[in-house]
């Protein structure tokens, strides 16, 4: 009788005949982990000031109560200690800025063509976009207040990791959303040195801004400060160029000056224009004295290993929070405009 031993049994195709013969050990998939690892944190640890009180009054302190948000286990010993609150006091001899009074005009069509909002003009998509990110920001604003951060609370700073990711483009859309508040003021500063670009985006001129102030002590603020047509906007230029600006946002001065545009203004938001945290330091150095900080990543453009860069390199911030530019997609369909007749 033949022997029908090797005859494959049914429902075996080709392909696993020929890997009983020829074996496909090298072309399975590898295997696939039951845990991914976790993603590296690249952001420099925050460092925690040591509580100013007395070793022997710890033992009489209240146990801190514990934060619902934490993930963290809680401590072996039976009591926690949580410390004071630091306030950043500002100088009692800082005195106001007195400004001119000399309006200048911002040109509309200039906005139009930058697409960016226009004051006078009808609701659209991007106003509405914008009137929810400068929500958070003020709302942030106020919480550092009540936490006692003092003129510190009332500086953002807008910034990207890398070039051409739309960090100008959100600064002035917040800032002239921001314009429209009631109770409130907003002054844009643009401290991208190298290559500044506030004044062409919004149509105005000058010729001296903030880099003047900060390496001339004789050159008054108030001159460098410009008044414009809309309710609510002021808008301080880079100024000249300099090889040192670094070193300069670096000095004691810089902290003088950033006092002075708040001074007397506790209702005034002034929004920095950085360079790319990536591509030039003073980003970093401007990190240090803002309440907090705006990371703009475009949609199509920003990997995620540029972004752990910035963020570690603005870790002196207390408050980081991530703007999405160019995002084409809503999951929820959500499309801002239409309700009011305008879609943008």
């Amino acid at each position: 009788m033949t022997d029908q031993s090797k005859i494959p049994g049914p429902g075996r195709s080709l392909f696993d005949r020929d890997e009983d013969v020829w074996g496909a050990d090298e072309l399975r998939p590898a295997p696939v982990p039951s845990e991914l690892a976790r993603p590296v944190n690249r952001q420099a640890p925050k460092r925690v000031e040591p509580a100013v009180s007395p070793l022997r009054d710890l033992q009489h302190a209240a146990p801190a109560p514990s934060s619902p948000a934490s993930s963290s286990p809680a401590p072996s010993s039976p009591v926690s200690v949580s410390a004071p609150q630091v306030q950043e006091a500002v100088p009692a001899d800082v005195a106001p800025l007195q400004l001119s009074g000399h309006i200048e005009p911002i040109d509309r069509e200039q906005l139009q063509r930058a697409g960016l909002i226009l004051p006078e003009g009808q609701v659209t998509g991007l106003l509405e976009e914008f009137r929810i990110v400068k929500r958070q920001v003020l709302n942030s604003v106020r919480k550092a207040r009540e936490a006692g951060k003092g003129a510190r609370a009332q500086r953002v700073l807008v910034c990207s990791p890398l070039p051409a990711e739309g960090k100008t483009f959100c600064a002035a859309n917040l800032a002239l959303a921001m314009a429209a508040e009631k109770d409130s003021e907003v002054l844009l500063v643009d401290a991208d040195f190298a290559k500044p670009s506030i004044l062409s985006t919004l149509g105005l001129s000058s010729s001296t801004g903030l880099m003047d102030a900060l390496a001339n002590p004789d050159v008054r603020l108030e001159d460098c400060i410009i008044e414009t047509d809309i309710a609510g906007l002021l808008v301080l230029p880079a100024g000249n160029q300099t090889n040192s600006d670094s070193e300069f946002l670096t000095s004691e001065r810089t902290a003088q000056v950033l006092d002075r545009l708040t001074a007397g203004a506790p209702n005034r938001i002034v929004i920095f224009d950085s360079p790319p945290a990536l591509a030039a330091s003073p980003a970093a150095e401007l990190a240090r004295h803002v309440g907090q900080a705006i990371v703009v990543t475009r949609a199509d453009r920003t990997g995620q290993s540029a972004l752990e860069d910035a963020l570690t390199l603005l870790s002196a911030c207390p408050d980081i929070k991530l703007l999405l530019n160019a995002a084409h997609f809503s999951p929820s369909g959500r499309r801002f405009g239409t309700y009011y007749g305008q879609e943008a």
